[in-house]
C-alpha cells in the first residue's frame, strides 16, 4: 500500500521511440530556417554589395574617372589649339618623335633585361632558404637599399660611376681606362637599369622568401637522396614548385621598371645622354612639365598605360594556364 501521497515518476523518452512527445520549432526559428532556405532577406543580400560600395566608389572616382578624362583629353590640342579635338594628331606626333621611340625602344631594352631583375633575387632567396652560413645577415643586408629614397641611391651611383670617380679609379689601378659610365649613349640605360635592379630587388626577395614558406621540404629531401645536385634542384623541384610566385614578380617588376624609375633617370641622367635613357614616364613628365604640352603628355600616359595593360593581360594568361596544368 503507497504510503503518502506519491506520483509515479515519468520518464522522457528515449530519442527514436515513436509515441514520446512531438518536438517542434517555434514560429520564430522555423521564419528564419525559411528566410535562410530561401536565400535570406533583402538586408543580407545586399550586406556584400554594401561592403564593397566604398572601395568601388574609390576605384571609380580616383582611378577610372580620371583615366577616362586623361584618354579624351589626349585627343585634344595644345597651345592655340587648346581644347579643341584633333583626332590621333598627338599619337602621330609621339610616333615620329625621335625621343618617344628612344622611350619605347628602352622598354624593349627592359624587356630582355627583366629575367636579370627576376633571377637575382631569386637565387639570393634560394641561397637563404638553403641557409648558407650568415643567412640572417644577408637578409637584412639584401633589403636594405629597398628602404632608400631614389634620390638618395642616384646621388650615391653618380658618385660612384663618375668619370673620376672610385670605380674608374679600380679600373685605373689595373690597367683599365676610365669610361664614361653615365655620359656613353650606349650604356647610360644599362647603368641606370643595373642601378634600379640593385635597390628594389630587397621586395622580390621578400616575395620568393615567402613563396618558399610554402615549398615542400620533402620534396628538396627526396632530391637530395635521389643524388641530384643544386642546379638539377633547383631547376626541377624549386622552379616548378614556385612557377605562381616567380609569375607574380615578373609582373611587378615589369611595372615597376616602367613606373618607378623617374627619380633615379632625374637624378643619375636626366634623361642623357642625347635623351639615350629616356622612358616613358620620362617623357610624360618632361612634355607636361617642361614643354606645357598636357595633351601630348595624356598621350603618352595612354600609350603606357596599354602597354601596362598588356603585361596584366599576359599575367592573367600565364595564370590560367598554370592553374589548368595544376
Amino acid at each position: 500500500m503507497p504510503i503518502g501521497n506519491t506520483r509515479p515518476s515519468v520518464r522522457p523518452a528515449p530519442a527514436g521511440r515513436t509515441g514520446g512527445p512531438a518536438v517542434t520549432s517555434s514560429p520564430r526559428r522555423g521564419g528564419a530556417l525559411r528566410r535562410r532556405a530561401g536565400g535570406g532577406s533583402a538586408a543580407e543580400r545586399l550586406a556584400p554589395y554594401i561592403l564593397v560600395a566604398p572601395a568601388v566608389l574609390i576605384i571609380v572616382l580616383l582611378r577610372l574617372y580620371p583615366l577616362v578624362l586623361g584618354v579624351n583629353f589626349s585627343f585634344t590640342g595644345d597651345g592655340a589649339q587648346n581644347g579643341t579635338a584633333v583626332g590621333f594628331g598627338n599619337y602621330r606626333e609621339l610616333f615620329v618623335d625621335p625621343l618617344f621611340r628612344t622611350a619605347l625602344s628602352n622598354v624593349g631594352l627592359l624587356v630582355l633585361l627583366l629575367p636579370v631583375a627576376v633571377a637575382i633575387p631569386g637565387l639570393l632567396a634560394t641561397f637563404i632558404y638553403l641557409r648558407v652560413p650568415g643567412h640572417r645577415l644577408y637578409r637584412s643586408v639584401y633589403f636594405f637599399p629597398a628602404v632608400l629614397s631614389p634620390v638618395i641611391v642616384g646621388a650615391i651611383f653618380n658618385l660612384l660611376l663618375a668619370f673620376d670617380g672610385p670605380l674608374n679609379a679600380i679600373l685605373g689601378a689595373v690597367g683599365v681606362g676610365p669610361i664614361d659610365w653615365l655620359g656613353d649613349p650606349g650604356i647610360a640605360m644599362f647603368m641606370v637599369v643595373g642601378v634600379h635592379i640593385w635597390a628594389t630587388f630587397g621586395m622580390a626577395l621578400v616575395v620568393f622568401l615567402a613563396g618558399f614558406a610554402t615549398l615542400d621540404a620533402a620534396l628538396l629531401d627526396a632530391a637530395r637522396v635521389d643524388g641530384a645536385s643544386m642546379p638539377q634542384v633547383v631547376w626541377h623541384v624549386i622552379i616548378p614548385s614556385l612557377s605562381r610566385t616567380i609569375q607574380f614578380v615578373f609582373v611587378t617588376t615589369m611595372i615597376g621598371m616602367l613606373t618607378s624609375m623617374f627619380g633615379l633617370l632625374y637624378v643619375m641622367t636626366s634623361g642623357g645622354p642625347e635623351g639615350a635613357t629616356y622612358l616613358p614616364e620620362f617623357y610624360i613628365w618632361k612634355q607636361q612639365g617642361q614643354m606645357n604640352r598636357p595633351a601630348l603628355a595624356s598621350a603618352a600616359s595612354t600609350v603606357l598605360f596599354m602597354i601596362m595593360l598588356v603585361v596584366g593581360l599576359l599575367q592573367i594568361k600565364l595564370l590560367e594556364r598554370s592553374g589548368k596544368e595544376d
